[in-house]
């Protein structure tokens, strides 16, 4: 088995250099860490992963809990938390919850193991871990209110104003909200951003009009049905996730209603299916890659020191027009 110490001489380097270039390499040059990562090739040395965590009391390991694996949603938000992950010499592992506490705990006894090194949570609750000192825990996409967690989101409120402003620009006055699960911050505020942007334009909100879903497109479906079946008269429909969106699409096409010429609908996430509906949808984009990357960044750097103090990052959404929004009928008359 090749050594460290080998693998320095090769590449002309000190021992202390290889050892940054493995274990720290967002520490050291490009140039270097290619360089030291070719002889490593070359010579075949594998790293002694035992050895080095009994060292450093570190894993390099890094566990991102996510509500629901399905939601293409967190796709592109563990994209960036690999990349900045790989770049920076860490693992990760993937652990759903489904809104389980027990799940949720039992990944947190892993940091408490020190069988990981830190945890990003993609749900508004923060798993306890017995351990002394700051939490290794970053939020991502929720927030949490804890002001001891570092947490990265978008405002939520301003963006799903936004979307419903649009609607109102448009000339709609009968604006249908589906919302998620009541007990999600996220959720709590897009509605907040419908009532408040109805409320600028001076629109009566109608409790009849709101619906609470669970962010899948059997929700979305459902919603649908439930307003169409009460006989609630809307022209427009905002959701609070794409999935959502494109089940209440589905609905509106088996009761023989056109979108968007009977009825508008705006979506929120952007996830990559959003821009292949019939019509494709409108919606509010989230930067799903930045909020991983930044999630990740945020734990090493609390890994590397934690008396970094925590930060609550926010990040811009922007609303994506496509095809499923246009005026109400009466407008294009």
């Amino acid at each position: 088995m090749r050594t460290v110490k080998e693998i320095a001489a090769a590449a002309n380097v000190s021992v202390a250099t290889v050892s940054r270039a493995l274990q720290r390499p967002e520490i050291v040059s490009e140039k270097t860490r290619k360089h030291i990562h070719d002889v490593v090739r070359r010579l075949g040395y594998t790293p002694n992963a035992l050895a080095r965590n009994l060292r450093t009391a570190r894993t390099r390991l890094i566990i991102a809990l996510l509500p629901d694996i399905a939601n293409p949603f967190f796709s592109e938000v563990i994209r960036g938390i690999e990349q900045v992950a790989h770049e920076s010499g860490y693992c990760v592992l993937l652990g759903e919850t489904q809104g389980s506490l027990v799940r949720e705990q039992s990944y947190a006894d892993m940091v408490a193991a020190r069988q990981a090194d830190g945890i990003i949570t993609m749900s508004p609750r923060v798993p306890s871990i017995p351990i002394q000192g700051r939490l290794p825990v970053v939020n991502a996409c929720e927030y949490v209110k804890d002001a001891h967690i570092s947490s990265v989101y978008v405002d939520n409120v301003a963006a799903a104003g936004v979307a419903v402003d649009y609607l109102l620009m448009l000339g709609h006055r009968q604006i249908a909200f589906v919302g998620g699960p009541p007990a999600s911050p996220i959720c709590v505020d897009r509605e907040q951003g419908y009532r408040l942007a109805l409320q600028r334009a001076k629109v009566p909100a109608k409790p009849a009009l709101t619906v609470s879903g669970d962010f899948s497109i059997e929700a979305g479906e459902r919603a649908i049905e439930s307003l169409l079946s009460r006989g609630q008269a809307f022209t427009a429909v905002f959701c609070a996730n794409d999935e959502m969106a494109i089940g209440a699409m589905r609905a509106l096409s088996a009761r023989n209603l056109r979108v968007p010429d009977d009825v508008s609908v705006v979506g929120f996430d952007d996830i990559r299916f959003a821009r292949y509906t019939t019509p494709a949808l409108s919606t509010v984009a989230q930067p799903k890659n930045a909020l991983g990357r930044e999630a990740m960044s945020m734990l090493i750097e609390l890994l590397n020191d934690p008396e970094v103090p925590p930060r609550k990052r926010i990040l811009s959404a922007e609303l994506i027009v496509r095809g499923s929004t246009a005026p109400p009928r009466a407008a294009n008359k």
